[in-house]
């Protein structure tokens, strides 16, 4: 419904009592600015009660103001540009305590995630890609640190895992040219959604392979193709994407999985820490000693 919450209110203006019909010019004129205010907020700028703008939600379809803001909220999530989420980001944060507002705001995030990810919907997705047989993984812009992040780990612990490299659509699909329905597709797009990802998924979809997006709405553009859907709340509308929900949540995938193949893991890093310590991959931290000589 948020794709088209602006046509809806241009539609309804004919029905709109007076007072309405300033709350509608408004959100069509400021939609970025009336997503983050409250109902008694927006009643005070355009001149109208509380009650008003509540009831102004319910002529739209919805249940109360709340859910016409989180409408809101979603829409401009993907329309926002660069300079309008900075204005948003000084306008909801503003310049002081900078730092535990936003990490405040993560925390929220990461507890929203926990509470709206289904249990079962995880699990299937970890079924899926410990029974694949290729794993394609894509992610673009600034999605590409948590596509790096999840293929470098399940590189460790599974036999063939793809990083899709796209610095162009003809390279995107020659990379994915083999996939089959024996495959898993891991799609990872948060806003503003690439349109590169959303081909992707859909291409990987006609192959017949199973489609496991990483998003943060069912409406984003990937959730359409997918087979299984995990939300990851990423709600800032800053020129930053806050990232941190989603990387908690493929912390878990990787976890997950990493226990569902223990006995071969277990193998693997024995084999790993042979090979690292015999070519010093890493610094050897010296033990502190105390004065009897055993080791702190």
């Amino acid at each position: 419904m948020a794709t088209d919450l602006l046509a809806d209110i241009q539609s309804c203006m004919g029905g709109f009592s007076k007072g309405q019909k300033r709350i509608a010019k408004f959100m069509l004129e400021h939609y970025d600015k009336a997503a983050f205010m409250t109902a008694s907020k927006l009643g005070g700028a355009v001149g109208v009660s509380e009650s008003t703008v509540v009831r102004f939600a319910s002529e739209l379809g919805y249940e109360g103001y709340p859910q016409l803001q989180k409408a809101l909220q979603e829409l401009i999530r993907n329309k926002l540009t660069a300079v309008q989420r900075m204005e948003m980001t000084t306008e909801q944060i503003g310049a002081s305590d900078v730092l535990n507002k936003v990490l405040n705001l993560d925390i929220e995030r990461i507890r929203r995630t926990l509470e709206e990810t289904s249990r079962q919907d995880f699990d299937t997705a970890v079924d899926a890609i410990v029974n694949a047989e290729h794993i394609y993984i894509i992610g673009i812009r600034s999605a590409s640190s948590l596509a790096s992040f999840l293929s470098f780990y399940f590189n460790h612990i599974l036999p063939d895992v793809r990083l899709v490299n796209t610095s162009s659509a003809s390279e995107m699909f020659e990379q994915m040219l083999r996939i089959s329905e024996k495959d898993v597709l891991i799609a990872i797009s948060f806003p503003r959604y690439s349109h590169r990802t959303h081909m992707a998924s859909q291409y990987a979809s006609d192959c017949g392979a199973k489609v496991i997006a990483i998003t943060d709405s069912q409406e984003s553009p990937i959730a359409q193709c997918a087979d299984t859907l995990l939300l990851a709340r990423s709600d800032m509308a800053s020129f930053v994407d806050s990232l941190v929900a989603p990387l908690s949540l493929i912390n878990a995938l990787i976890v997950a999985v990493g226990l569902r193949c223990r006995n071969e893991v277990s193998d693997i890093f024995s084999r790993l820490e042979r090979i690292w310590d015999e070519y010093n991959v890493y610094e050897k931290v010296e033990e502190t000693k105390t004065k009897d000589g055993s080791a702190l």
